[in-house]
């Protein structure tokens, strides 16, 4: 029976994460999934565990326009603002390995999914309705939701995105539990990934599990 990362005494699962570390070489984690999906939360967390830098690539495009991301679409439109995030997480990409939390329609663009394969691995944090509702409730400054009945808006970007972000490599729940509690199912799920002990329980050699869903 695989050992999970949380389960691991405190050096041993040290040990485990520097493995995962290693593996990733110069690559970049990068997180995907809607608006309220938890990106940045375990993303900072995740970052924390792995002792890499977080970047939240929202962040770094306000500040590469000196303006919020609600100004840039209301001032230029999504267009220039899809344009400009894509830009931005490609330069990103240049700075493996991080911990890298990218905007929801992020991974829709073909040339960022492209550049995430090169220099990444794409983790899908996926959430139900109920979850992203409750998560998306609590702020404003979500432009896609600032028109509209938000629940329909919600589906919408479900409908929409879910068949492109399911292309990730690893898919993880995003459920209403402990932000601490996703980060360790990330950490096993990319220690599977990446083929580390963490977990197969003492082979590194075993088949890593792509696209699975990890509960």
């Amino acid at each position: 029976m695989t050992l999970r990362l949380a389960e691991h005494n405190k050096d041993d699962r040290e040990r485990r994460l520097a493995e995962i570390r290693q593996s990733l070489g110069s690559r970049s984690i990068v997180l995907i999934g809607l608006m309220g999906a938890g990106k940045t939360a375990v993303g900072r967390r995740l970052a924390n565990w792995l002792d890499l830098p977080f970047i939240d690539a929202d962040s770094e495009i306000e500040a590469a326009a000196a303006q919020s991301i609600k100004e840039i679409f209301a001032e230029h439109g999504e267009a220039y603002f899809r344009e400009g995030e894509r830009k931005v997480i490609a330069r990103l990409l240049d700075g493996g390995p991080q911990v890298l939390a990218t905007g929801g329609g992020a991974y829709m663009n073909p040339r960022t999914r492209a550049a995430i394969k090169a220099r990444g691995i794409s983790i899908w944090l996926k959430a139900d309705l109920r979850v992203l509702l409750k998560r998306v409730g609590r702020r404003d400054h979500r432009p896609l939701l600032a028109v509209g009945d938000p629940e329909a808006v919600m589906k919408k970007l479900m409908a929409e995105r879910g068949p492109i972000y399911a292309g990730a490599d690893i898919t993880v729940e995003s459920r209403d539990v402990p932000h601490d509690v996703i980060v360790g199912a990330v950490a096993d799920a990319l220690a599977a990934e990446l083929g580390c002990e963490a977990a197969s329980g003492g082979s590194a050699k075993e088949t890593p599990q792509r696209r699975k869903k990890v509960q």
